[in-house]
């Protein structure tokens, strides 16, 4: 019968209320979203009149979470960037150097002193001066090798060597190669979205395409430079010893120095370093915009354990000596060591301004791009665009839901009605989800909504012609209805099961816009099911206990 527990009832508007109250901040989207920008910075720790008042826009008892809008809707960039991974060859290369000089150095009365030769960029080639020592430096240089650290290079060594009469040739393994570009693809996309996270801006969408390119949708952004801007940058930070300066540009170095611009001391100032580094930026923890000791915009550093000890053992030893702190190959300072720096943590001084020594910071800590990024596209989509979407978006809606809520109330009478009201409580329950979990709402996604709008009403289609069929057989009202959502129950879950199983595949098996589709459809067929199951028999329930009609019309 039509009889529904008390608790049942209850507990269904609840879920009701529940799911209103959260869609309820989408109704004053602007209002809400300048509020929680402005407590994200209060909670930083900058606090001002303004922002306060900002804060206040929305209520803080009051659910504040949105339906992010997508870069269709919203407007912002969208770049697709190859990364270089050949430029990580090189560097394994130059870092390998030492190791081998050190070890080749060591047997010296066999092999003969040991110079660096000219080669490749993905290759080391180091050259004997007793050419019969070859065999052993060939022996010793293989003894330098490392296991793959991959699941496919298993059992692989990370390089090879041959030798080519007096000269000794390292490169990596093809194994090796394989293993490097996926972490360097892999540690390139991390830092991408680090940084991009460390702006604030608004759910993007950062997935890796193909074997070495990244593609970036950021809504939000005034334009693709912009975007660039913030990703483009290396930001490889290093602490170097300081042999000299000049002003000479073509003043030659010695091995193992660069000749670097030193802009901080004047157009034509270039400082001598040395190539390696005391500390580079891999040891870095943490980097905060501060004040220098002039109230000078500069960056306050912290170091890891062993960045720390190898910096504090550097300045114990070379008191009153210059260091130079490096920044993607140019002398941002050099200051001269007065004292050992044992805590791990310094400062970086420098013609800064607040906004550069903030956006340096961010780099810094976000990590070094292990490699160079080409744009291969780029685009800038502007908010008039997604305006224009989003009013298409909800002419559609709109429309759907007119011709939607017209057929019901003309083919179904009051339950027509019925049906109705729970149509409008099922958008208001999609959008309470949407902003529950998060989610971004893209132009497919109103798609899925507006195929949701057609496809709530079957349930009940389904519901109604049963109960027409029922009432034929000249049963009571009360004993039709309830058979009509008996016997229609096996249908309604039947239909809805295969499309939510579309819907998941369409997620698991698609990205961007298709994902965007499935989610506001699977999350659509949820909110179809409990609203035609539940709210339109809780409706009808409610009606029928107060009118107790002889007869029903459907």
């Amino acid at each position: 019968m039509l009889n529904i527990p008390l608790w049942r009832r209850v507990l269904i508007w609840v879920v009701v209320a529940a799911g209103l109250l959260l869609a309820l901040p989408n109704a004053f989207y602007s209002r809400v979203e300048v509020s929680n920008d402005a407590e994200s910075v209060i909670a930083t720790g900058l606090s001002n009149e303004a922002l306060a008042a900002q804060a206040g826009q929305w209520p803080s008892f009051l659910p504040d979470g949105l339906v992010n809008l997508g870069l269709d809707l919203r407007g912002g960039a969208h770049l697709l960037a190859e990364v270089k991974v050949s430029d990580v060859y090189e560097t394994r290369m130059e870092s390998m150097w030492p190791e081998v000089r050190d070890t080749l150095a060591a047997e010296r009365d066999v092999v003969g002193f040991v110079t660096r030769e000219a080669s490749a960029p993905d290759e080391l080639r180091v050259r004997i001066s007793d050419p019969t020592g070859a065999d052993r430096a060939l022996e010793l240089v293989r003894g330098l090798a490392r296991p793959v650290v991959s699941l496919t290079g298993v059992g692989a060594m990370d390089i090879e060597a041959r030798a080519e009469g007096a000269d000794i040739i390292i490169g990596l393994s093809d194994a090796e190669r394989a293993a490097t570009d996926e972490r360097t693809v892999r540690q390139s996309l991390e830092i991408i979205r680090r940084r991009i996270d460390e702006v604030g801006t608004r759910e993007p969408a950062i997935q890796r395409q193909g074997d070495d390119r990244i593609l970036i949708q950021v809504p939000g952004v005034g334009s693709a430079a912009e975007l660039k801007a913030i990703i483009g940058t290396t930001a490889q930070l290093s602490f170097r010893p300081v042999v000299g300066t000049v002003s000479d540009p073509n003043t030659q170095v010695g091995a193992g120095e660069e000749l670097l611009p030193f802009p901080s001391q004047g157009a034509d100032s270039y400082a001598i370093v040395e190539t390696a580094p005391v500390v580079s930026g891999e040891d870095l923890v943490d980097a905060q915009p501060s004040f220098d000791q002039n109230n000078r915009p500069a960056v306050s550093f912290r170091f890891n354990p062993t960045g720390a000890r190898r910096f504090g053992d550097y300045t114990a030893a070379n008191v009153g000596a210059p260091f130079a702190i490096v920044l993607d190959d140019e002398v941002i300072s050099a200051p001269r060591i007065n004292e050992a720096i044992r805590g791990g943590s310094g400062i970086i001084m420098g013609d800064f301004t607040v906004e550069e020594s903030t956006d340096l910071a961010v780099l810094l800590r976000a990590g070094a791009l292990p490699a160079e990024l080409t744009f291969l596209e780029e685009r800038t989509i502007g908010p008039e665009l997604g305006q224009d979407s989003i009013d298409a978006g909800t002419i559609a809606c709109i429309v759907a839901f007119a011709a939607v809520m017209v057929f019901m109330a003309l083919s179904y009478g009051l339950f027509g009605l019925f049906a109705n009201i729970a149509l409008l409580v099922n958008v208001g329950l999609i959008f309470g989800l949407l902003s529950l979990i998060g989610a971004t709402l893209t132009l497919p996604g109103i798609a899925g909504i507006v195929l949701t709008i057609g496809m709530a009403v079957d349930a009940n289609v389904l519901v109604f012609e049963r109960i027409r069929e029922e009432l034929k057989t000249a049963k009571g009202p009360s004993r039709a209805i309830s058979l009509g959502y008996e016997k229609a129950l096996s249908a309604i879950i039947d239909a809805n099961i295969t499309t939510f199983i579309t819907a998941v595949i369409l997620f698991a098996m698609g990205s961007g816009p298709v994902r965007g589709f499935a989610i506001t459809l699977g999350l659509g067929i949820i909110t179809s099911v409990f609203t035609a199951i539940f709210v339109t028999r809780v409706l009808i329930a409610t009606w029928f206990d107060r009118r107790r009609p002889k007869t029903i019309e459907v």
